[in-house]
């Protein structure tokens, strides 16, 4: 008997965690703008694509892993706006930043595996990506947002005696989204990996900051987080696991210099400045310097 209900205990509590866990998803998927994936037709080639979606995140992809995993060397050219997204209603300097983001993450996670070259020496790969679509993040609700945050923390210092994070979603409105095309060739042009990617900022994980950019920015990052750790792996990086950081990345996430030269192109991380800033919801541009050097034309 007491077998029994130990099982039906164990049941009881595996179907709470799923129920809390669909809940969560649910959540998150409904407070969440949304981004066109389709092809933007500056790839080499869209044939033999698999689809593969996450939570937040549509994707199709490419991949040949004996190529991938062969390859030594990367060159990375700057990603560039087109289409639409060329005529997105943001500052130059705000597309600098939003696609300076993405070439940032792609020499990071690139470095784990591979030795960066100068965009204008020969290597066995050459990454190109293409920002087709950028969604405006909503100044005025970001600004809300981060006002109701900062009240919740007051009041939860002020009615607990002790720390006690809260949660405070952001208002779902004027959230910001992000679609990318992307391509590895090989040194005779062969296209070896590509990546359709579209994602929307949603009110629980992406943090409001005062900057029709904002969100973009923020998604620039993790587009270049899944396209590199794709080319580093050979795999899907939508259905893989979280992996904890390495340490170059811990280092430049402070500022440090990057593990390659050519990665200095882009500029280092904000840093420190950058923590603080979007803590309290200020635009990218105030912390971030950008590249360190002019774009170079693909």
């Amino acid at each position: 008997m007491a077998g029994d209900r130990a099982a039906a205990g164990r049941r009881s509590t595996g179907r709470t965690s799923r129920g809390l866990v669909g809940l969560y998803l649910t959540l998150l998927t409904t407070g969440c703008a949304t981004a066109p994936l389709e092809p933007g037709g500056s790839l080499v080639s869209y044939d033999s694509f698999a689809p593969s979606d996450g939570v937040l995140t549509k994707s199709r992809l490419k991949i040949r892993r004996e190529a991938l995993l062969t390859a030594k060397t990367v060159r990375i050219l700057p990603t560039v706006l087109t289409g639409v997204a060329a005529q997105t209603n943001l500052t130059e300097t705000e597309r600098r930043l939003v696609s300076n983001a993405i070439d940032r993450a792609l020499c990071l996670g690139l470095s784990d595996r591979f030795d960066v070259l100068p965009p204008a020496e020969p290597a066995d790969l050459t990454i190109r990506a293409m920002i087709t679509h950028i969604g405006l993040t909503d100044k005025v609700a970001a600004g809300g947002s981060r006002v109701a945050s900062v009240a919740t923390s007051v009041v939860t210092k002020l009615l607990v005696p002790f720390p006690l994070p809260v949660p405070t979603p952001r208002i779902p409105y004027g959230l910001g989204a992000l679609s990318v095309e992307a391509e590895a060739l090989d040194n005779v042009g062969v296209q070896q990996a590509a990546m359709l990617w579209a994602r929307g900022a949603d009110a629980f994980t992406t943090k409001p900051k005062v900057s029709a950019a904002s969100d973009a920015y923020d998604l620039a990052t993790a587009f270049g987080n899944d396209f590199s750790r794709l080319l580093v792996t050979g795999a899907d990086p939508i259905k893989a696991l979280p992996l904890p950081p390495s340490l170059q990345r811990i280092g430049f996430s402070i500022g440090t210099a990057p593990k390659y030269a050519a990665c200095e192109a882009f500029g280092r991380s904000p840093g420190v400045a950058g923590m603080i800033g979007e803590a309290v919801g200020l635009p990218p541009d105030w912390t971030d310097k950008g590249a360190a050097s002019p774009p170079l034309a693909n």
